[in-house]
């Protein structure tokens, strides 16, 4: 019998989120931005994966109890004898973070090890994340990012920007923009890439190199918009008592592909819709938990979205 592969591929990092809660008391928590876009789509109903690499020890395996716990398919996790990838949170307000991951696990991915015939199967893979900036994991990234869009499979793909993505990223992040056919940009993302460059400016520049792509660009609690080859959309999130706004990207990112996944002949305005209301089920959440199904479509029928 055949082997069954999911529809869906993020590739990129999962590690673990140390953070200060009081004065020496430090929280663990699991985390990586493709590694939540993976768990986010999961639970939106659509048979989901991560492809990446994790360590051996208790950092490894509250990852890999989390990624069995979101129903990923774990045939794509790769379990590795090496240090796990920290986030270092010292302070959440104002935020101060560092990494600690040299020659780290998540760098030793190797996708040549991945089941063979997953890209059949495949209807979407997400790139993103500090995976993209962190050498030689970075590089063989981006030849399967090349060797999918090779093969017609869509790709998404979200910067998140973070402190260790140096001028030398910008490079990294046109060959990532020209691939996608989905693009996910912040505000705060744009300001760290481009601090030189007004946000307007700095948008119209990007989607010069992909004209044809869809770019869902968010800003924060204003709401997000979509800009796409036919037309430019606006929507404001529903009112939410906030929880935490952590993983409210990542869950934006998945409410749009799940949406495009599932209703391709769908408008714009309705996958910007369930973006949005994927965002805003998060927000409601502690921590970056996956939003459910039912909590998106409920506040995707309150998402007002007009044409901008």
């Amino acid at each position: 019998m055949p082997q069954r592969f999911p529809q869906f591929m993020a590739l990129g990092e999962a590690l673990t989120d140390l953070i200060r809660v009081q004065g020496d008391h430090w929280l663990a928590k699991t985390g990586g931005s493709t590694w939540n876009v993976a768990r986010a789509v999961a639970a939106l109903g659509v048979p989901s994966a991560f492809a990446g690499a994790i360590s051996q020890c208790h950092f490894g395996d509250a990852l890999w109890q989390a990624s069995l716990a979101a129903d990923l398919d774990l045939r794509f996790l790769q379990r590795l004898d090496r240090a796990p990838l920290l986030a270092v949170v010292p302070q959440s307000a104002p935020p101060s973070y560092f990494f600690i991951g040299e020659n780290s696990a998540d760098l030793h991915f190797d996708p040549q090890s991945l089941p063979q015939g997953w890209q059949a199967a495949c209807q979407w893979a997400h790139f993103g994340g500090i995976s993209l900036a962190r050498e030689p994991l970075a590089q063989r990234l981006m030849a399967v990012a090349e060797q999918l869009h090779a093969a017609k499979i869509p790709l998404s793909y979200d910067p998140n920007f973070r402190n260790l993505m140096g001028p030398a990223y910008l490079v990294t992040f046109e060959r990532m923009c020209r691939l996608a056919q989905v693009i996910k940009l912040s505000d705060e993302d744009l300001a760290g890439l481009m601090p030189d460059v007004p946000p307007e400016q700095a948008v119209a520049r990007a989607r010069a190199w992909n004209p044809s792509a869809w770019w869902l660009y968010t800003l924060g609690a204003r709401g997000a918009e979509l800009l796409t080859p036919q037309g430019h959309w606006r929507a404001a999130p529903p009112p939410v008592e906030l929880v935490d706004t952590v993983g409210a990207g990542d869950a934006s990112i998945a409410g749009l592909l799940v949406s495009r996944l599932r209703e391709p002949s769908a408008s714009p305005s309705s996958h910007l819709a369930a973006a949005v209301a994927a965002g805003t089920a998060a927000c409601a959440q502690a921590g970056a938990t996956p939003p459910s199904l039912a909590a998106v479509r409920i506040l995707s029928a309150q998402v007002q979205v007009l044409a901008a």
